[in-house]
């Protein structure tokens, strides 16, 4: 026996029956594993389904192992109790997937959309982000979107800049998630349809980072509305945990109609969604449980993510990242072969890589994959102030 069960056409064959029971299975309006396309074209072997392939490709990638270090909300926080990123990408694929089983859309397109979608977000949340994207303005780059770098990372820069050779539809689906905005019903674009369209997407969504974006799959619609369930409950009960906000302080006509604990919030939210179904090519909340989501919304915003509480070392991580920012530039237009920029990143990729690229987007691409604690350690050894875990 050689022992390659790829090679098994047993295996094969129970692809290829699956394949068949997806066509039966699923609803007209679900994406099916044989409509997947790629970059560049494969043949798979073995058993496992084009989105599953993906879904597999990304818990493997080194961005993924990443989350488990990188900042949800709270940062520099000494409680092992609060949500990390990685933490989030699997209750957002877990409430999507939910979803998706009870409309019968495909699974394995979820779960991978799911897992990928945060890949891109640098150090310290959406304080990185907004600060990282400063400086990538300042240098002549586009506003810095961890939608957009999410791609880059998997497409263009993991495997020593090969990429994952990940489907349109999951990339597609990753580029177009956007928890922070508040949709009532979501329809996909139907008419993204190949790699030529999404690279006018991705393009046009780098040019304006307000443009609104909607996935091209049902699927991917779907993770959109999980992304805010994901995160809408469990950022305050990490709230409550942390005694920045008590239990009474959420608005009153939101707690009427989707409770005041994470788990309510989460089951009458999933739970509409379910009854809603899919109708007229759309995902959709009920009116009511609608206004109430875009209520506690507002009060998370106002809360929690503004709340001075949590922004009292921002203007710290502020200097570090410009410090690290530019000193990552400064190394690679002096050719510092020994810096960090060069041995734990430039030496993974190909020659056009950083001919391509100008030092900015360079050191956009090496900060955006950092960890908290790398980030932190990093900035240390430039002489930076780093602030202190807050004890709650």
């Amino acid at each position: 026996m050689s022992g390659r069960s790829v090679d098994n056409p047993k295996l094969l064959d129970l692809r290829e029956a699956l394949e068949q029971d997806e066509a039966r299975r699923l609803s007209p309006l679900a994406t099916l594993s044989r409509q997947s396309l790629r970059r560049v074209p494969e043949t798979l072997t073995g058993h496992r389904q084009a989105f599953a392939v993906d879904a597999d490709r990304i818990l493997h990638s080194r961005a993924y192992t990443r989350y488990i270090d990188k900042t949800q909300v709270f940062s520099l926080v000494a409680n092992d109790h609060i949500t990390h990123r990685v933490l989030h990408v699997q209750l957002v694929s877990k409430i999507a997937r939910t979803v998706g089983r009870f409309l019968a859309l495909n699974e394995d397109l979820i779960e991978a959309i799911a897992l990928g979608h945060d890949i891109g977000h640098p150090p310290f949340g959406h304080d990185g982000e907004t600060i990282l994207s400063e400086l990538c303005r300042e240098q002549g780059l586009a506003a810095f979107q961890h939608n957009i770098q999410s791609v880059q990372f998997l497409d263009r820069l993991e495997k020593k800049g090969r990429g994952w050779n990940l489907t349109l539809q999951t990339l597609d689906g990753i580029l177009c998630h956007d928890g922070e905005v508040h949709d009532r019903s979501l329809a996909p674009d139907r008419a993204c349809r190949d790699f030529t369209s999404f690279d006018r997407k991705l393009a046009a969504k780098a040019a304006d980072k307000t443009l609104p974006l909607s996935p091209m799959t049902l699927e991917g619609c779907v993770v959109r509305f999980a992304d805010t369930i994901g995160y809408i409950g469990r950022d305050i009960e990490d709230a409550i945990v942390l005694r920045l906000i008590e239990r009474r302080d959420l608005p009153a006509a939101s707690r009427e109609v989707l409770g005041d604990t994470n788990g309510t919030i989460v089951y009458r939210l999933v739970a509409d969604l379910i009854a809603n179904g899919a109708d007229g090519d759309a995902i959709a909340f009920s009116p009511d449980i609608a206004q109430a989501l875009k209520e506690l919304k507002e009060f998370n915003y106002r809360a929690i993510y503004r709340n001075p509480v949590i922004k009292k070392d921002y203007e710290s991580i502020r200097i570090c990242y410009r410090a690290l920012f530019e000193a990552t530039m400064t190394d690679i237009r002096h050719g510092q072969s020994g810096a960090p920029i060069f041995t734990e990143f430039l030496a993974d990729k190909p020659a056009d890589y950083g001919e391509s690229h100008p030092p900015a987007a360079v050191a956009r691409d090496f900060i955006a994959g950092m960890t908290d604690n790398y980030f932190l350690a990093a900035a240390a050894r430039l002489g930076c102030r780093i602030p202190g875990p807050i004890r709650r």
